[in-house]
């Protein structure tokens, strides 16, 4: 496995979990990212919790998934977006209108593209749920 994106890994690894129909699935080495885009998996419940694990500087994560998430990746390259342009995303990247989200980093944190489009927010498409 290739260690150059670790966000495209960690969804690799819950993809597969969730294609083997387990309920927990284990991502090491991880980052506090990371931990923001699980944090925003569990509030719109495409997996049940996730706990954070901090050995000597090494993070890792548990993750508990409830079976919710269809699939599940990371968005390389990373493309720069404007608030009017998250609906061609969408397209792209969602199955359908009000199916999945798009995570993305903003200057005020990393969020879902509807909670960036209520605030008015453009940034960087990290990945998508559904």
């Amino acid at each position: 496995m290739s260690m150059n994106d670790p966000i495209m890994n960690a969804f690799t690894i819950i993809r597969n979990a969730e294609l083997a129909s387990k309920r927990e699935c284990m991502i090491k080495p991880a980052s506090k990212f990371l931990g923001e885009i699980l944090k925003i998996a569990k509030q719109n419940e495409y997996i049940e919790d996730y706990k954070m694990d901090d050995n000597n500087g090494i993070i890792s994560y548990k993750i508990n998934l409830n079976g919710k998430i269809n699939t599940c990746k990371g968005i390389k390259p990373r493309f720069a977006v404007k608030t009017t342009d998250f609906e061609k995303y969408e397209k792209r990247y969602l199955p359908a209108r009000d199916v999945g989200i798009i995570i993305v980093s903003t200057s005020q944190g990393v969020m879902t593209q509807i909670d960036a489009k209520k605030k008015g927010l453009g940034g960087r498409l990290v990945a998508f749920i559904y």
